[in-house]
């Protein structure tokens, strides 16, 4: 199966607070989960279009929950996509807590509450992985989208190393920063000392 093969897709014009939106609907072919992409404007043929690869997080997303950077980058990449007026937002489902599923993320909270450990030893310490999310069904979309190169909106270099192993050329990384707070500082610390995210911003005055 070619990386660019889409089973089942549908499409329709979505009226958001940031402006209008085709929203493009997909069931990947390989994990068959449904997934979403936001679509803005001109993308079929374009290099360097703003692109964000976004896991999904029912807590920050939807309820808007202050301990991770989830749902401030959702909207920052949402708001960076209509100022520009061209790009994509694919919502990749399946994701919660880095791919353990929302009962164990929610587990894994309760550890860090009580015992005081970081995101990545709260899962371990539950026997489960540290990331086992897969950015294949955003490579796919990208490609049935026919955007030929991207700005990827995102901390994660490693994202752009999947995405380029999945055929996605990767024009250039942009950092998505999210506002630091009491609440988020040691997810945000964890992610950078022990996942490699690109976060220089936590060494400024005052974060």
């Amino acid at each position: 199966m070619s990386d660019d093969a889409l089973d089942e897709a549908a499409e329709a014009e979505l009226a958001t607070r940031w402006g209008p939106f085709r929203l493009v609907a997909f069931r990947d072919p390989v994990d068959h989960q449904e997934h979403l992409a936001l679509v803005r404007g001109p993308v079929r043929d374009h290099d360097e279009v703003p692109v964000r690869v976004h896991s999904e997080c029912v807590t920050g997303d939807v309820f808007g929950a202050l301990r991770c950077e989830c749902g401030d980058q959702l909207a920052a990449a949402v708001e960076t996509i209509a100022a520009a007026d061209r790009g994509v937002l694919v919502y990749l489902r399946g994701h919660e807590g880095r791919g353990i599923g929302l009962l164990d993320k929610v587990r894994s909270l309760t550890l860090q509450d009580t015992e005081g450990l970081d995101t990545v030893d709260s899962a371990t310490a539950l026997g489960l992985p540290v990331d086992v999310r897969d950015y294949g069904p955003a490579a796919r979309v990208l490609l049935h989208l026919g955007v030929r190169s991207v700005r990827l909106l995102s901390n994660n270099p490693d994202k752009a190393r999947v995405l380029e192993a999945h055929g996605v050329k990767v024009a250039v990384r942009e950092p998505l920063h999210a506002p630091v707070r009491p609440e988020n500082l040691p997810y945000l610390v964890a992610k950078r000392d022990r996942l490699g995210h690109d976060l220089p911003h936590l060494d400024a005055p005052g974060a």
